[in-house]
């Protein structure tokens, strides 16, 4: 009567798992990758939606950056763009919030919600606070991740 395996057969199982890993890892980064690059997409329309509406209420002007982030778009504004520092609109305060959740999303490459301001667009570099690039003047917004400036 036999009660274990022998190291041929263990090899075999070991061979045959490392074989298998082989070819599966690689498709779960790929995966990793195409599911990050999706993110980022849908986030930079989000993005782009929500300026051109804060756009079309406020006299065709754009959000300001302020402390790195963009709180007309996060916060109630009123019609010149003050913000009331808060997601619920009030008396004065009656346009937005146009992103939800009181929060940019964060850039899916780098997990950061900063936003950078760019004097051109499309940016030709990133700065090294990741996050997002931001042109006050247009309104248009990039990652701020290299290889991804021009999505």
């Amino acid at each position: 009567m036999r009660n274990g395996f022998t190291l041929i057969e263990v090899l075999i199982v070991v061979v045959i798992m490392s074989v298998l890993a082989a070819t599966i890892i690689p498709q779960f980064a790929s995966s990793t990758n195409d599911a990050k690059a999706s993110a980022l997409k849908y986030d930079l329309h989000a993005f782009r939606q929500s300026i051109e509406i804060y756009k079309l209420q406020h006299s065709g002007i754009p959000p300001a950056i302020a402390a790195s982030s963009l709180p007309g778009l996060v916060y109630a504004t009123n019609s010149s763009g003050v913000s009331n520092g808060v997601t619920a609109p009030d008396s004065t305060h009656t346009l937005g919030p146009y992103i939800q959740g009181g929060a940019l999303p964060p850039n899916p490459y780098d997990g950061k919600t900063t936003v950078s301001q760019t004097a051109v667009f499309p940016p030709t570099a990133t700065t090294a606070a990741g996050g997002w690039l931001y042109e006050p003047t247009s309104g248009q917004i990039a990652a701020n991740t290299a290889g991804h400036l021009t999505d």
